[in-house]
């Protein structure tokens, strides 16, 4: 009998306890403080270092002599032997006369034009020769012209260096020569053989000429200024793309709008952060040059975090707003509940865990108030490629047979209750989705670093699942387009 007076006593006391501190409060969900897991991606950025076709046509000029050779030399057989056949047998009338040939051959401006992997150097020749001393005839004077036209093939050496292989073909539109007692004396051999060495200084001169966009210098100082990081996103929250260079590769040549352009290609490592400015990576010596260049394509990941204070104020006045309109829980009738503080945080199992003050009163119920924090926890969800973020499998985290909790506990298990919860808690991430984005994009439009210019396009934005992170709702986003890096001094 004393031993059940005792328990007698220690439940009312107990009871008194709770009825008189009335709070009940169920212990929370694990906190899950893990960051958001950014892939980093590979990404191909153009480089490209252009020339007008017409400096370089200039510089052609400049380097190659007007007079392309001259001629002072005697020839044996300027006209040949005349012969008649009489009684039958050929007969020399007169001799071979030698001559000599005095003369020059010039040409006109080098132009230089083409499209798409061709270019062509046309260079225009004239030649004008005299032929003296033609057994007593008065001199006469041949001139030819021709256009000889270069079709070019440009290469870059591992070394940097440009090369030039040159296909030429020319043809003589009037042939050099003369007429001398009634023959015809052609001299085209005689050019034919000295246009063979123009050609060859062509070869020779045109990768010096290309040595002038100083092509390694360019890249060389694109490649060191790429060790960086780049703002995409300026709060709610920061969030900073590191650029890591890793090869760069050749992709030929493009001739276009009266524009030589070279093409580099530039392999980086792009690298996401969330919050503070990470370190730039330490710039390593521009690499030998890669004779397999990649597709260009650029992509980097950037986040769309929502901080878990964003929410918990909209969930707080949706609860408030229902109990206005009034609560009618299951088994307990009406309550009268004043919701305070709401909590949340990512917890394990990929869901969030909700954590709500409230102190509830229930007039028909046994049990008049209880007073604590109950916690419930859901999966959020949503499409990919959808920015409306629903909650699932909402419910309580435990039951005990515990009065008071099982006041709070049944209060979270209406239905009204839960509705406006779940409701609550679906969320639309459009407008933090494009403000994003736009961020992302101005940053990388036009980025001067020192004399480089990183000009960025996005084509294509695809998105994930969201994901509970300890750093908020985690929404994967990934971005590709085009970039190119130019130098441009200031």
């Amino acid at each position: 009998m004393a031993q059940d007076g005792a328990l007698k006593i220690g439940t009312a006391v107990a009871l008194a306890m709770l009825a008189g501190c009335g709070r009940q409060e169920e212990p929370a969900p694990k906190r899950v403080t893990t960051p958001p897991d950014i892939p980093h991606t590979a990404s191909t950025i153009v480089v490209p270092i252009e020339a007008k076709l017409t400096d370089v046509a200039r510089g052609l000029n400049q380097a190659v002599p007007v007079r392309l050779w001259s001629i002072d030399e005697h020839r044996d057989k300027c006209v040949p032997a005349q012969k008649v056949r009489l009684f039958g047998r050929e007969r020399k009338v007169t001799p071979a006369l030698g001559c000599r040939l005095v003369g020059e051959v010039t040409r006109g401006p080098m132009t230089l034009r083409g499209s798409g992997d061709r270019l062509v150097v046309t260079l225009p020749v004239r030649a004008r020769l005299s032929a003296r001393d033609v057994g007593g005839v008065a001199s006469e004077t041949a001139t030819g012209t021709a256009i000889v036209r270069a079709v070019v093939r440009l290469d870059m050496q591992r070394d940097w260096t440009p090369k030039a292989r040159l296909q030429i073909s020319y043809d003589w539109r009037e042939p050099p020569g003369v007429d001398l007692l009634g023959q015809r004396v052609t001299f085209t051999d005689q050019a034919d053989r000295k246009l063979a060495g123009v050609v060859a200084k062509l070869e020779r001169t045109l990768p010096g000429e290309l040595k002038r966009l100083e092509v390694r210098r360019q890249v060389e100082n694109a490649w060191a200024r790429a060790f960086t990081s780049i703002q995409l996103n300026g709060d709610d929250p920061p969030v900073w793309m590191r650029v890591t260079p890793q090869q760069v590769g050749y992709d030929g040549y493009r001739v276009s709008g009266g524009k030589l352009r070279l093409v580099a290609t530039a392999q980086v490592l792009t690298e996401t952060f969330v919050g503070q400015r990470p370190a730039d990576p330490a710039p390593t010596p521009l690499p030998p040059l890669a004779r397999q260049p990649a597709a260009p394509g650029f992509s980097f990941a950037t986040p769309v975090l929502a901080d878990y204070a964003q929410i918990e104020p909209v969930l707080l006045k949706a609860l408030v707003k229902l109990n206005a309109r009034g609560i009618v829980a299951p088994k307990i009738g009406r309550i009268d509940a004043q919701f305070g503080k709401v909590t949340m945080f990512a917890t394990e199992g990929g869901r969030i865990a909700v954590g709500v003050d409230v102190d509830a009163k229930a007039p028909d119920s046994p049990i008049e108030s209880a007073k604590g924090r109950v916690w419930l926890t859901a999966v959020p969800y949503n499409e990919p490629n959808s920015e409306v973020v629903e909650f699932r499998e909402l419910s309580a985290v435990t039951h005990t047979d515990k009065p008071q909790v099982d006041l709070l506990a049944g209060l979270f298990a209406t239905p009204a209750v839960l509705a406006t919860i779940s409701g609550s808690l679906t969320q639309n991430f459009a407008k933090d989705y494009a403000r994003v984005l736009t961020s992302a994009k101005q940053a990388i439009a036009a980025k001067r670093l020192g004399d480089i210019i990183l000009a960025a396009r996005i084509d294509r934005v695809t998105h994930g699942r969201i994901v509970p992170t300890g750093a908020g709702l985690y929404l994967p986003v990934e971005a590709s387009g085009t970039a190119t890096i130019s130098y441009r001094p200031r």
